[in-house]
């Protein structure tokens, strides 16, 4: 892992989540613990509505927390109720948090490689809706991560879990001085709690 995430992964502590966001996070532990005792591969697919933000991030740092606490076979990806773009502010956000980005095609729709470590495969960051190709068609958990996104897709058509656990949109802080604050805590509160989620699983 790079040296750069994996002291800042040192610097989270999980002892500030709420009791009542534990709850939140407790259905996805017990997903995720599951296979893990059945010994069956892991795939997280995190939905919101454009696929731009919140469930890029929360798809980086739950791959990155995966390896971090050595689960294996945990396989994340993104998806939206509509394809749009990853937001380039996002992909900065993970850049000053020590991630590696390469941006592979910049077009409306860009594609970036995100890794976390020099010698794993790369994360593959790009806009798409959550049953596109190159997302699983079943045996995956579908977690929603904005509220929109919950309200307007009751069904995840080969989702075996469907579980919600919604982030507030950094989008409001775009065009504001407050923008590069707003991005850096919404990625250090996704890291925390995929930190707790993972860190509670018994190998």
């Amino acid at each position: 892992m790079f040296p750069k995430i994996d002291s800042l992964i040192r610097t989270i502590d999980a002892n500030l989540i709420v009791e009542s966001r534990k709850k939140v996070l407790n259905p996805l532990i017990d997903y995720i613990q599951k296979k893990v005792s059945n010994k069956e591969d892991i795939r997280l697919n995190f939905i919101c509505t454009h696929n731009s933000r919140r469930s890029h991030l929360s798809q980086v740092w739950a791959q990155t927390m995966a390896h971090y606490f050595q689960i294996n076979q945990v396989y994340c990806y993104s998806g939206g109720t509509e394809a749009t773009a990853l937001y380039p502010k996002v992909a900065k956000t993970l850049e000053q948090m020590g991630f590696q980005i390469l941006t592979l095609s910049n077009d409306k729709n860009p594609v970036y490689s995100i890794k976390f470590s020099k010698n794993e495969h790369p994360i593959i960051g790009f806009s798409k809706i959550y049953d596109d190709v190159f997302n699983p068609s079943s045996h995956f958990a579908a977690i929603m991560t904005c509220s929109q996104a919950d309200a307007g897709c009751p069904f995840i058509a080969g989702a075996e879990k469907r579980i919600p656990i919604t982030y507030e949109d950094p989008k409001d802080s775009d065009n504001t001085s407050s923008q590069t604050e707003v991005y850096s805590n919404r990625s250090f509160q996704i890291a925390t709690e995929m930190l707790y989620v993972f860190s509670q699983l018994k190998k």
